[in-house]
């Protein structure tokens, strides 16, 4: 059974920001700790469940009236292009829209692009290198 929510347990989110660091940060040779930023306090924390096990997480910040942003998504190597990171999406849309957010916003990595192309996204520019090394795009969509 798949169940997507916010961590609760201490070990829930240990495994939820073990995630991140793996996906995220560790391939681009980044410290344990780089996976963590001040945001993770306010922000609303997504996590997809399956038999107990966290596969996906996505992180959702209130950026300013009436906006969303969307950062951090992962989805377990292993197991990406299976339809967990749509479901995580869909899931901060969902948020979104109870919120009353007209529109999200994100930054995806050169790689992402086309995922969040087909899920409704639309390119705007280049935006950052994370690292210097990873190039982001500036992607946003109407939620409501």
């Amino acid at each position: 059974m798949v169940e997507i929510r916010t961590p609760i347990t201490e070990s829930e989110w240990e495994a939820y920001y073990d995630l991140r660091f793996r996906v995220l940060r560790e391939p681009l040779n980044q410290p344990r700790g780089s996976e963590k930023n001040e945001g993770d306090q306010t922000g609303i924390h997504f996590a997809l469940f399956e038999n107990n096990n966290i596969l996906a997480i996505a992180r959702l910040d209130l950026t300013e009236d009436n906006v969303a942003q969307v950062r951090f998504v992962a989805v377990e190597f292993n197991l990406q292009n299976q339809g967990y990171g749509k479901k995580i999406m869909l899931a901060t849309e969902a948020k979104s829209k109870e919120l009353g957010v007209s529109r999200i916003i994100l930054h995806a990595r050169d790689y992402a692009v086309d995922f969040y192309l087909n899920l409704g996204y639309r390119l705007i520019e280049p935006s950052y290198k994370l690292f210097d090394v990873l190039q982001h795009f500036l992607m946003d969509k109407k939620v409501n």
